[in-house]
């Protein structure tokens, strides 16, 4: 279930995932507009962003415990944290169109929207919290779909 405490890897995880969406906000797509997003989408994006910082932040399990077959999964969420700051470093460095906010990396779909998703989706995993698990769901549904919607637009 999780033991309550204060979590330094969720909060590096959201430094991570924060640090380059303010950024963002000064550097969007040319042609960028929320304006037909799916209602039910945005609901579920925004109710899973409040849980997942929420819950990676106050619960202990997520941080540095020893290694053990389950230090793989903190292991391979780091590399999605990784994949993803490469991700936004070469979206900076892009004409910043909509086909760049919206690309793939090495194969992974909207990868600016998967890769923070599965992350955090392993840290839930490595620190055996289903309210995180289920907290990423709920914002992956969101998120990763109303990225999809875009693509499609594009």
């Amino acid at each position: 279930m999780g033991h309550f405490g204060f979590s330094y890897v969720g909060l590096v995880f959201l430094l991570m995932l924060i640090v380059p969406n303010m950024i963002w906000i000064k550097r969007k797509p040319k042609s960028y507009s929320n304006q037909k997003e799916n209602r039910i989408l945005l609901i579920l994006e925004r109710v899973g962003q409040v849980c997942v910082s929420c819950t990676a932040l106050i619960f202990s399990d997520f941080n540095i415990h020893g290694w053990s077959a389950w230090s793989f999964w903190l292991i391979a969420a780091i590399v999605l944290m990784v994949m993803y700051e490469y991700w936004w470093f070469r979206y900076f460095r892009s004409e910043k169109q909509m086909k760049d906010f919206y690309s793939s990396l090495w194969g992974i779909p909207v990868a600016g929207a998967t890769l923070p998703v599965a992350a955090f989706f392993f840290l839930g995993l490595y620190g055996k919290v289903i309210w995180l698990m289920v907290s990423v769901v709920i914002l992956g549904i969101g998120h990763i779909g109303i990225h999809l919607q875009h693509l499609r637009e594009i």
